[in-house]
C-alpha cells in the first residue's frame, strides 16, 4: 500500500458517522403580534405607535417634531403627511439630497424583529428610504406576521425585482462596540401600525 493510499484509508476510517439533520425548530408565534411588533421596533432603536386610521396617522405624522421642522418631505402614503417634493419630477436620485423626512408604506411587518418589508415597486426612487434624515414607515395591523418564515411565505418578488426589510434607524458599531445610530442612513425611524 502506498503512503497516499494509507493516508486516505486512515481518513476514511476516522470519518465521523453520518448523523441525520435535526428537525427544524418550530417558528415563534405571537398571540399579540401588534404589541410584540411595537416592542421590537423600540428594541432596535425606533419609535412605534398604533393609530386607528389614516386620519389619525396624518395627525401623528404632523405632530412629529422632525416633521414640523422639515422643509423637504416626501409622503408615499395617500392622506398621511404632505410632500414638498414631487418624486415624479425627479429623474436623478442625487436630487433627493437634503430630504429630511420620508413617509413610506410597508407591505408587511414582522413581530419578532420589528422589520418592515418595503417592496421596490412602491418606491419611485430606491434612495428615498436611505437618503432621508428621518424615516416614517407605516404598516397595516392586519399585515403583521409573527416571524420571518411567515414573512418570506407572503413575499412575492417579481423578477427582476427589489425589496428590503427595514428594522429601525441606521445603526453601526465599530470593534470597540460603540453603537452609532444614523451613520449610514436615517437617523430616526418611526413606525405606525394602522388599524
Amino acid at each position: 500500500m502506498s503512503a497516499r493510499e494509507a493516508i486516505l484509508a486512515a481518513l476514511r476510517a476516522a470519518s465521523a458517522r453520518v448523523v441525520p439533520r435535526p428537525p427544524d425548530p418550530e417558528p415563534t408565534r405571537f398571540d399579540d403580534r401588534v404589541g410584540t411588533f411595537l416592542e421590537s421596533v423600540k428594541a432596535v432603536g425606533g419609535a412605534a405607535a398604533r393609530v386607528p386610521d389614516v386620519t389619525a396617522l396624518d395627525a401623528a405624522i404632523r405632530a412629529l417634531p422632525v416633521w414640523a421642522a422639515a422643509r423637504r418631505t416626501v409622503s408615499l402614503v395617500p392622506g398621511a403627511g404632505a410632500s414638498t417634493l414631487d418624486l415624479s419630477a425627479i429623474a436623478d436620485p442625487h436630487d433627493l439630497e437634503g430630504l429630511e423626512v420620508a413617509v413610506v408604506p410597508g407591505e408587511l411587518g414582522v413581530a419578532e424583529n420589528g422589520a418592515v418589508w418595503i417592496p421596490g415597486t412602491s418606491l419611485p426612487h430606491r434612495a428615498v428610504f436611505v437618503i432621508a434624515e428621518h424615516l416614517v414607515l407605516t404598516v397595516q395591523a392586519r399585515d403583521l406576521v409573527s416571524n420571518m418564515q411567515e414573512a418570506y411565505a407572503r413575499i412575492s418578488l417579481q423578477r427582476p425585482g427589489y425589496g428590503v426589510f427595514v428594522s429601525g434607524p441606521s445603526k453601526t458599531a465599530d470593534i470597540e462596540q460603540a453603537l452609532v445610530i444614523g451613520a449610514h442612513g436615517a437617523r430616526s425611524c418611526t413606525v405606525y401600525v394602522v388599524g
